[in-house]
């Protein structure tokens, strides 16, 4: 499929994001005041959002990296998650919140989460800027979203098609109608 010939349906404007992600800042740093927050993106497809995020968050935090694959460059998930760079931090003195871009099927985010409990942290939740709840294959529930969506296939503002198109500052969702 060549996108750039298709239809873009924007999901998620530039400033509807924005405007969102303020509002979790604000909210995420009432809720972890006087603790010790450490922020874990997703790699790759969260780095837009967790840059956006942190520096709305206006509490001291910690941020660290870890990199997971199931979707390889395929449109869905292959349900099998692997470990492609894990965070080598003791996190037992943290609060910990794992921040990416979406949680569909859910497999992910739960693999994620399950591994990260075994190095204790003080808490443990999850963080998603795109939720699309009719795609789970297991059940797990993000903390906080941006945004829930409906199933449809989504690129930009991190997300990618084929390595591209993560730096569109929106949220689009490819059609089948051909542009024009």
């Amino acid at each position: 499929m060549d996108i750039d010939k298709k239809v873009w349906e924007v999901l998620c404007s530039e400033e509807e994001i924005n405007q969102r992600i303020t509002e979790m800042g604000k909210q995420i740093s009432k809720e972890y005041e006087g603790k010790n927050l450490y922020v874990i993106s997703l790699l790759k497809g969260s780095f837009v959002f967790t840059a956006d995020l942190v520096r709305k968050i206006s509490i001291p935090v910690k941020i660290g990296f870890m990199t997971t694959s199931s979707y390889g460059h395929s449109d869905t998930s292959s349900g099998k998650v692997q470990m492609k760079a894990d965070i080598t931090d003791d996190l037992e003195e943290y609060d910990v919140m794992v921040v990416d871009d979406i949680v569909d099927s859910g497999i992910t985010m739960n693999f994620v989460l399950e591994h990260l409990k075994t190095k204790n942290p003080k808490s443990l939740a999850s963080c998603v800027l795109l939720d699309k709840p009719s795609r789970r294959q297991i059940f797990m529930e993000p903390d906080y979203v941006g945004f829930t969506i409906e199933d449809k296939f989504v690129v930009g503002y991190g997300l990618n098609y084929g390595d591209y198109y993560r730096n569109i500052p929106y949220v689009f969702a490819v059609t089948n109608e051909d542009k024009e």
